[in-house]
């Protein structure tokens, strides 16, 4: 065999294999081109970036709400994703689609659910139930190891910065408009951090039934 020959085959499967560097190099290609292939369709499908109808961007306290929502961790223990499973139907309602998420940035889907799921929460209990559940879930709940949230109910939300919050929601595509933006502080002053989250908590998946 030439020495031409020799090089041109130097390249060969059992190198690959052998090799932890092109092993490692390769598999990452093929990932990548593969996650590539299935991702970048989802950026044009209607499905995913349309919003289904009934949906709304949030108000300004239930965006506030939001915020508090994902200071605390909530999500570490409570999923937004009901999977398309009979269980999961059966137990929290109509299975979560993408188009109900188009104005959450970031969205708060999920695998781990340590507690209940919470798409589907908003109108389930009344205000009241959710600010007794905050100030002690083991009113509510007597097997719940959920820890208190007492000192949301006597601390101020942050109104300062929802209009600045909303005005850089509206550069990624929620539609706000100048008045509500306008109106934003207004809206959330005098409110506490616990009205905020049970804002927020009573409008999760109230859209789509």
């Amino acid at each position: 065999m030439s020495d031409q020959n020799k090089k041109s085959s130097g390249f060969t499967h059992e190198k690959v294999e052998t090799s932890n560097f092109w092993l490692i190099v390769l598999t990452l290609l093929v990932v990548a081109v593969g996650g590539l292939a299935e991702i970048v369709p989802l950026f044009y499908q209607k499905s995913t970036t349309e919003a289904v109808q009934g949906v709304k961007p949030y108000t300004a306290v239930q965006l506030v709400g939001r915020d508090i929502y994902q200071r605390e961790g909530c999500y570490n223990c409570h999923s937004q994703m009901i999977r398309p499973f009979y269980a999961e139907t059966l137990r929290y309602g109509h299975y979560s689609v993408a188009g109900e998420f188009v104005y959450d940035h970031p969205f708060q889907w999920g695998s781990k659910r340590t507690g209940p799921d919470l798409h589907r929460v908003g109108g389930k209990y009344s205000d009241e139930w959710h600010r007794i559940h905050l100030n002690n879930p083991r009113d509510v709940v007597p097997e719940s190891n959920m820890p208190a949230y007492a000192w949301l109910e006597k601390t101020p939300a942050d109104h300062g910065s929802i209009a600045a919050h909303m005005t850089a929601l509206r550069r990624v595509g929620v539609p706000y408009t100048d008045d509500e933006i306008k109106a934003s502080t207004d809206e959330v002053k005098g409110k506490t951090e616990m009205e905020a989250v049970i804002a927020y908590l009573q409008v999760l998946g109230t859209a789509l039934k």
